[in-house]
């Protein structure tokens, strides 16, 4: 079987919402990276791309009619390289690395690009149509993150509790305290300002020069989401859920905008073409969760991504765990019998720190991890992630 290897990746920067990218079209957004992976790989010829796909979890907007397609064209690859745009919600990124190494490993192709974007930021408002002629009633949906147009029986037979709902419930199920959450939030803030000062991201950040109109523009080279915090500032926000939940602003994960793209290649197509591999996709899994708690899906994907390969979870060196809230990541650590503050875990932080954007995440940390290998040298990064509507996925990387 041919094997698939990552052999390049790089991201934007992180926004929040409303933030230094808010200017950004998403579809413009979702260019960068590709063009900067051309410019960076000048052996590479765009025309030889046999795919690209992209993950994007709202595609009500800007993100309309095949995000990867026109990010391609926008990026400037010739019109004969396709592009197809794939939605796990928030694995939609994962997905798309997944998906391409497929592709590889089958041999169907031998060179593609996988990635991810979201501007939750320019997530527009939707309008349904009305449910009769000349009906006079309207609804009117954010479609920023969450439920819409919800289905009744969906909603019957699993409810439609929101993401941090979703949290809470972990955490009530779990035992997970209100503390233990403040304390996980505060590694990942300290990890990635630790990070960011090191200049341990330069590798993987593409700067962003957005427009700011009357000729003037802003040149944004790091993640806008960070934020220099302590435990008593933690433990002094007031709960989302309800009066006497654990779930906070300060130890949950950002509403935010961004986009990140890798290579994706066989051994053949990366000699050809100049590249380096710097990890093979062994394998990827996903699995489904009740939906009231979605974010402990990634627990039994994971370990149906170690059944498959074999592969103990002792002998991971890296792991990027998406951190969609703290109580949720705790309940998977602790539910795959890792430690809440093991260093293998988003070493320079995680999602609560850097920020969401969903479809770009995936791709995010896979890339992160392929990088963690190659600067400490283990061998095996496990990237994971939990999904909304009750799913998990994971992918497993190998140092080249």
């Amino acid at each position: 079987m041919t094997q698939a290897f990552i052999c390049d990746y790089i991201r934007t920067p992180i926004g929040r919402y409303g933030g230094v990218l808010a200017p950004v079209r998403t579809d413009d957004l979702a260019a960068l990276p590709l063009a900067a992976l051309l410019a960076r790989n000048p052996g590479l010829d765009p025309g030889a791309v046999e795919e690209i796909w992209m993950g994007c979890a709202n595609q009500a907007g800007e993100d309309n009619r095949n995000v990867a397609r026109m990010a391609l064209l926008l990026a400037g690859f010739p019109a004969n390289v396709p592009g197809v745009t794939v939605n796990r919600l928030c694995g939609s990124g994962l997905e798309a690395v997944a998906a391409a190494a497929r592709a590889i490993r089958t041999g169907d192709i031998d060179l593609a690009i996988a990635g991810g974007v979201e501007s939750m930021t320019r997530a527009p408002f939707v309008i349904p149509k009305g449910a009769s002629a000349w009906s006079r009633a309207s609804e009117i949906y954010d479609t920023t993150i969450g439920w819409r147009f919800v289905n009744p029986r969906i909603a019957a037979a699993y409810g439609t509790d929101s993401m941090p709902e979703t949290a809470q419930n972990l955490a009530d199920d779990y035992a997970v305290s209100r503390e233990d959450q403040d304390a996980f939030a505060l590694r990942s803030q300290e990890r990635a300002a630790a990070a960011q000062a090191s200049g341990r991201f330069a590798a993987e950040i593409l700067p962003v020069e957005v427009p700011l109109g009357r000729g003037k523009s802003l040149d944004v080279l790091k993640d806008e989401h960070p934020r220099a915090t302590t435990l008593a500032d933690l433990a002094r926000l007031k709960p989302i859920t309800r009066p006497d939940g654990s779930i906070t602003a300060g130890n949950a994960s950002g509403v935010n905008d961004g986009a990140a793209a890798l290579i994706i290649a066989s051994e053949a197509a990366a000699r050809r073409f100049g590249l380096t591999p710097l990890a093979r996709v062994v394998a990827a899994s996903s699995a489904g969760v009740a939906p009231r708690i979605m974010g402990y899906g990634p627990v039994p994907a994971v370990k149906t991504l170690c059944a498959r390969t074999g592969i103990s979870l002792d002998t991971i060196a890296t792991i990027e765990l998406n951190e969609a809230f703290a109580a949720q990541a705790l309940v998977v650590l602790r539910q795959l019998g890792i430690a809440d503050d093991d260093p293998r875990v988003n070493s320079n932080g995680g999602a609560i720190a850097l920020g969401h954007p969903l479809g770009m995440s995936g791709a995010r940390i896979t890339g992160t991890a392929a990088l963690e290998l190659v600067r400490g040298g283990g061998r095996y990064a496990l990237a994971t992630m939990c999904v909304g509507v009750g799913q998990g996925a994971a992918l497993l990387l190998e140092r080249n």
